[in-house]
């Protein structure tokens, strides 16, 4: 019989060889992709720092702003008290009445 491989020579070294060359490649790529979602995550965490720094500004311009409308006397501004204070009931808004 006619064996189809026999014009081709496999040895175990070069089969091992190529295996060892197969895993290295494998490694290298697992590496890099690791490397990848290492940076990403920096990434990720620098820009929630960014974001909490960004809220905390708001925040102070907001707290600033409701601190100078309670600091105002209305009195000295021409406001007076009112003489009555009257609730009005709102109607129902739900579909189940």
């Amino acid at each position: 019989m006619h064996n189809p491989f026999s014009h081709l020579s496999f040895s175990p070294l070069s089969l091992c060889f190529g295996a060892a060359a197969t895993l290295a490649l494998v490694y290298v790529g697992l590496i890099a992709v690791v490397m990848s979602y290492a940076v990403l995550t920096i990434e990720y965490a620098q820009s929630v720092k960014n974001d909490e720094a960004a809220v905390a500004q708001l925040e102070s311009q907001y707290l600033s702003s409701v601190a100078l409308v309670e600091g105002v006397d209305y009195r000295a501004a021409g406001y007076a008290k009112p003489a009555m204070k009257t609730f009005v009931p709102a109607a129902s808004v739900t579909a189940l009445r």
